[in-house]
């Protein structure tokens, strides 16, 4: 298993630099703060669940730390979490899109429309709605990192997961199509198309999708946050240049394309 041991981290990639991070009271969010704030970033950490933020919050150093509570279906609570990490840090260098949900899996004729519309508003408006607020604060300042948090299942599609694999897949167009829009502007705009992460999403999901899904996995096993976050940070780094609008996998060799 991967060494998580952030103490291991001495390049501060993002000494000086602001990002927003969705989603980031647990799991994925939080290990993808942690590595960045471990390579000097300041972090805003974005969430509906307002307890779970605060909560976190006094585990991480304070110089490097602010918290907004916001719906990322909610254009209003988006622009005011920009503007605290504005308004805090003094920039806004790096926006990951994390935040997401995975709603109850059925085949697609027994999804009903609250369900869909749930996974899409999260996980494909919220995305939307976020990129479209940093881009403009990015293009005037001329840099940024975007990376979307994707998924395998919108590649390949899951059986019983339509809603999931759809807004996943809107996600991969979405990046290929606003890394082309800006690529002239400084800002690069990427995507991770994990397979599954051992996180508590897991729990939301019945175990013969759990157990279908890591069937699939060749190296037989999910992948620990701490592997895809790093993935996360280099995209997110100044040593990222020459690659946008692309689509990077960590799936334990189960992506195909």
């Amino acid at each position: 298993m991967f060494n998580a041991d952030l103490s291991q981290l001495t390049e501060n990639w993002f000494e000086g630099q602001t990002a927003v991070v969705t989603g980031a009271s647990r799991g994925l969010g939080l290990m993808i703060t942690r590595v960045l704030q471990a390579r000097g970033a300041s972090v805003c950490l974005v969430d509906i669940n307002a307890e779970a933020l605060s909560a976190v919050a006094t585990t991480l150093p304070g110089d490097q730390t602010v918290t907004a509570v916001a719906d990322v279906r909610n254009a209003d609570d988006i622009d005011r979490a920009v503007g605290t990490a504005t308004d805090t840090f003094g920039s806004l260098d790096i926006l990951v899109n994390n935040a997401g949900v995975v709603g109850t899996n059925g085949p697609t004729w027994e999804l009903d429309d609250d369900n869909w519309g749930l996974v899409l508003g999260v996980n494909l408006d919220g995305t939307f709605r976020f990129c479209r607020a940093a881009a403009r604060t990015m293009r005037e300042a001329g840099y940024g990192r975007i990376v979307n948090i994707a998924s395998i299942a919108g590649k390949e599609g899951n059986p019983n997961a339509a809603h999931y694999s759809t807004s996943k897949a809107g996600v991969i167009g979405l990046t290929k199509s606003l890394g082309k829009e800006l690529a002239g502007d400084g800002v690069l705009v990427n995507a991770v198309a994990p397979a599954v992460i051992q996180t508590d999403m897991l729990d939301d999901m019945t175990a013969e999708h759990v157990a279908y899904m890591k069937s699939k996995i060749p190296m037989g096993r999910f992948a620990d946050p701490s592997e895809v976050a790093h993935l996360v940070a280099f995209l997110a780094s100044p040593l990222m240049t020459f690659s946008t609008g692309a689509t990077f996998d960590a799936s334990g060799g189960r992506a195909t394309y």
